[in-house]
């Protein structure tokens, strides 16, 4: 097969040659660029998705019962496992529910609520100043109740709405269902910072 003569007239200046070299070059240094930030920037979203699944699972807080502690939108990150104290905020699963309670007591321990709402943890008046108003509302467990092995015992701060362990239907906590301890507000902005 024969090719058409090369028209010299046709031919590219030196100067276009270089300035279609420099184009391509541009093009593949950009595509190499954003190929790689785009590779940067996946691999960030996984380790954020990892992170956020199996170490610190970012909850959003639905219902009144954490009131004034807590109010329902409100976005909070929680630190894996059963290492807490009393008093601190706790997520844990009942069936597929997710719920933020206050942890009150731990297992062998005796819980006994009067009927102002005191909370008595082994005969001992249990302190707690994140409270605002205290009630015995509807208990369902007989009183002095002893915490079962491997559970907990959870109360919310809205204590008169508030469905917990004095429940049946929620009962104490077992760990397997324990998600975490609450230990930051990221939403809304203007309650940024750690949870008491």
């Amino acid at each position: 097969m024969r090719h058409p003569p090369i028209d010299p007239n046709n031919l590219p200046t030196l100067e276009q040659l270089k300035i279609e070299l420099d184009r391509e070059k541009y093009k593949r240094k950009y595509w190499s660029i954003f190929i790689s930030t785009l590779r940067i920037l996946l691999d960030a979203a996984a380790a954020a998705v990892l992170v956020a699944v199996l170490i610190l699972p970012v909850l959003r807080i639905y219902g009144a019962s954490m009131t004034p502690t807590l109010y329902e939108g409100d976005i909070v990150i929680s630190v894996k496992g059963t290492n807490f104290n009393q008093g601190d905020l706790v997520a844990f699963y009942v069936g597929n529910k997710l719920l933020v309670k206050r942890y009150i007591a731990k297992p062998g321990e005796w819980v006994n609520i009067d009927k102002d709402g005191n909370v008595y943890i082994n005969d001992e008046l249990l302190k707690e100043p994140y409270l605002t108003d205290k009630s015995l509302d509807e208990c369902e467990i007989e009183l002095p109740y002893q915490v079962p092995d491997g559970r907990y015992f959870m109360l919310g701060d809205h204590r008169s709405t508030s469905v917990d362990s004095r429940s049946t239907s929620i009962g104490c906590i077992p760990d397997e269902e324990i998600v975490g301890k609450i230990v930051f507000r990221i939403w809304p902005f203007s309650k940024f910072g750690p949870v008491q």
